[in-house]
C-alpha cells in the first residue's frame, strides 16, 4: 500500500511538473524583456560591425555590405527603430546608405531583387527625412525594370521579400498603381508560370524554393519540399507589401489570400518545441530547432493579430511558443543568436545548425530575430 501511496505521488508530482514547464512556455512575454532581448542581439552586431560600409568576405569572396543579406538586417533594424527610437540606430542605418551612395547592390540597372533589397531601408530613410538622393537610384532601378516588358526575373521565392516591398513603397509615395501592376505581373509569374506551372502548390498552400523542387523531386520521407526560410520569405513579403497599399490598390486582394492560406498552413506545422524543420514536411531531414524561418513566421503571425486579421486567440498560443523558444534556447548572454541556418536554398545548406554554430553571414538571422520582436513587442504585457 505504501509502495502504491509512493508511485502515485510520484506520479501526480511528475504530471504537475510538465504542467508548469507547459504554463512556462506558454507564458506571454514582456514588452521590457522583448526589447532587451532584441537590443542584446543588435547591439552584438553593431559592435562587431562598427562600420556599416565595410565589406563582408566570406569564404574567400569579398561583397560590397548592401547585398540582400545586410539588408534583410537593416530591415529589422528599422522594425525596432520604430519602437525603440534610439539614435543611435538611426545613425547607423543612414551612415550605411551613405556609404554605398544610396545605391543598389552593383549598378542602378541591377534586375536582381537580392541586389535591390537594401531599397527598402533607404526608403524607410527617405520617409523619415525626404533628401531626394536617398530615394533617387532605387527608383530609377525599380522604374527600369517598370518599364520593361521582361515579367520572369523572380525564379526563386526569395526574391518576392527582396523586392516586392520596394514596388509597394514606390507605389505608396508616389501614388502611382505602374508600380502595383509590374509588381503583380513579376509576382504572378514566379506564382504560375516558373518550375512549368508555378511555385505555389495551391494544395498545400505553400511553395516551392525553384524549379530544382517542384514535383517529382520529393524529401527523403517522401513529401514536398518546402523549405522554412523560403516561405518565410513569401510571408514576410506579403505582409510588408499588405502594410503599405492603399485598401484601393490593384491586387491587393490577392497577397492578403495568399497570406492568409499560409498562415493557416503553417500552424499545424509548429513543432511541439516551438519551431519549424527547415524541411517543413519532413522533420527527418535535417530536422532540429532553426530560427530564420521560426523568426519569419513568428513576424507573419503577430503582424496579422496586431493589424486585426488573424483571430488572437488562434494564433497567440503559436506565437508566444515561437518566441519564447528563440529568446530562451538561441539567444546567448552576448548577444550572439545560434540556431541559424546558412545561406542556401534548402535543408541541407548551411548545417550544421547549433546553438554555437555561427552561419556563413550573421546578419540576416538577426533581421528576422528583430522583424519577429518588433511585431511580439506590440502584442506582449
Amino acid at each position: 500500500m505504501n509502495k502504491l501511496f509512493i508511485r502515485i505521488k510520484t506520479v501526480l508530482c511528475a504530471g504537475a511538473i510538465m504542467a508548469m514547464a507547459g504554463t512556462v512556455n506558454a507564458q506571454q512575454p514582456v514588452k521590457s524583456k522583448v526589447l532587451a532581448d532584441m537590443a542584446l542581439a543588435n547591439n552584438y552586431f553593431m559592435q562587431k560591425w562598427p562600420d556599416p560600409g565595410a565589406s563582408v568576405t566570406v569564404k574567400g569572396t569579398t561583397r560590397t555590405s548592401n547585398l540582400w543579406t545586410r539588408a534583410v538586417y537593416y530591415e529589422g533594424l528599422m522594425a525596432m527603430y520604430k519602437i525603440d527610437p534610439q539614435k543611435k540606430y538611426y545613425d547607423y542605418a543612414v551612415d550605411w546608405g551613405e556609404k554605398h551612395q544610396w545605391s543598389p547592390r552593383g549598378a542602378v540597372d541591377t534586375r536582381n531583387a537580392d541586389n535591390q533589397c537594401c531599397g527598402q531601408t533607404y526608403i524607410d530613410l527617405y520617409l523619415i527625412d525626404k533628401k531626394p538622393e536617398r530615394i533617387e537610384k532605387i527608383k530609377q532601378s525599380i522604374d527600369l525594370m517598370v518599364n520593361s516588358e521582361k515579367k520572369d526575373d523572380w525564379n526563386w521565392i526569395d526574391a518576392l521579400q527582396m523586392a516586392m516591398p520596394v514596388y509597394a513603397r514606390l507605389g505608396e509615395i508616389y501614388n502611382d498603381n505602374k508600380y502595383y501592376e509590374k509588381m503583380f505581373e513579376i509576382y504572378n509569374y514566379s506564382k504560375t508560370v516558373h518550375g512549368g506551372k508555378g511555385l505555389y502548390n495551391t494544395a498545400d498552400h505553400l511553395w516551392w524554393r525553384d524549379k530544382d523542387f517542384v514535383p517529382p523531386y520529393k524529401e527523403p520521407n517522401g513529401a514536398d519540399c518546402y523549405w522554412s526560410r523560403g516561405n518565410g520569405w513569401v510571408v514576410a513579403a506579403m505582409l510588408r507589401v499588405l502594410e503599405v497599399m492603399p485598401k484601393n490598390a490593384p491586387h491587393r486582394n490577392e497577397y492578403l489570400s495568399v497570406y492568409k492560406e499560409m498562415i493557416e498552413a503553417l500552424v499545424p506545422l509548429q513543432r511541439t518545441d516551438g519551431y519549424w524543420n527547415v524541411s517543413l514536411k519532413d522533420s527527418t531531414n535535417f530536422g532540429g530547432k532553426e530560427l530564420s524561418g521560426t523568426a519569419l513566421f513568428t513576424y507573419g503571425m503577430a503582424w496579422g493579430i496586431n493589424h486585426g486579421i488573424l483571430k488572437k486567440k488562434t494564433y497567440l498560443p503559436v506565437v508566444i511558443k515561437a518566441w519564447n523558444a528563440m529568446s530562451k534556447e538561441c539567444l546567448h548572454p552576448d548577444g550572439m543568436l545560434g540556431f541559424v541556418q546558412g545561406t542556401g536554398k534548402e535543408p541541407k545548406d548551411g548545417q550544421p545548425v547549433g546553438y554555437n554554430n555561427v552561419p556563413d553571414f550573421e546578419d540576416y538571422g538577426l533581421g528576422c530575430f528583430l522583424l519577429a520582436g518588433s511585431e511580439v513587442y506590440k502584442l506582449s504585457k
